[in-house]
């Protein structure tokens, strides 16, 4: 679908939060192709608690599970792919979430907390990567028409038919277009290609059309209400 050649490809099947999946991803990468340049940490889920409690009720498992995934994995390929990209002068691209903050999001609690945590590790890897010329970014996605919520449990379906409330309610989505992925892969060739964004170290890019800057009563026209008879 992108027009790559195969030769240009390495796929890879493996569990990014075991260290034979991120050894594996490594080794065959630098087999393949000799170098590491760019490492994109995208591997992510809200992890669905197996009881079926929500919020502050989900259980310690699923704490662990999620941060297992969302921030371990990150930390773990980081250190791995470290003295690659140190020679290659090389980009990490983080994907966040504006599920980070500020915003309150009581129904993906250790989800929020994972990606809040892994804005932090973004910023403070970009420093100390940085004197070793390795650029640290991420971007911070809002709705992207993806498998996400299959990952969490929920039928495709559902999340369609959320998104397409979204973007038909200003409060939730001004834009009222969903992101495809393309969206946000555009925004990580730009941050991994340091002719486009050399000066840019340690920020997260917020692709969210535009819902995290709307609160609830800016969605509305207040002027007509301030000015109604």
């Amino acid at each position: 679908k992108s027009g790559v050649s195969e030769k240009n490809i390495n796929s890879v099947v493996a569990d990014v939060t075991t260290s034979d999946g991120q050894d594996q991803l490594v080794n065959t990468t630098l087999k393949k192709f000799g170098k590491l340049d760019i490492l994109v940490n995208n591997a992510g889920a809200g992890i669905p608690d197996t009881t079926g409690a929500k919020g502050t009720d989900q259980s310690i498992d699923t704490y662990h599970k999620t941060f297992q995934l969302n921030l371990q994995a990150v930390i773990e390929m980081t250190k791995k792919v470290k003295p690659h990209l140190i020679e290659s002068k090389g980009e990490i691209v983080n994907v966040s979430s504006i599920a980070a903050g500020p915003q309150a999001h009581p129904d993906f609690v250790y989800y929020s907390l994972a990606k809040a945590a892994l804005d932090q590790y973004t910023r403070s890897s970009a420093i100390d990567l940085i004197q070793h010329g390795v650029r640290v970014n991420s971007v911070s996605p809002g709705a992207v028409m993806t498998g996400f919520g299959e990952a969490m449990g929920i039928p495709q379906e559902g999340f369609k038919k959320l998104y397409d409330f979204m973007a038909q309610h200003k409060e939730c989505l001004p834009s009222r277009v969903v992101a495809t992925p393309e969206d946000i892969a555009n925004i990580i060739l730009f941050l991994a290609d340091r002719k486009l964004s050399s000066y840019i170290i340690g920020q997260s890019i917020v692709a969210d059309g535009g819902t995290s800057l709307v609160m609830g009563m800016q969605a509305h026209d207040m002027m007509s209400i301030l000015t109604a008879p």
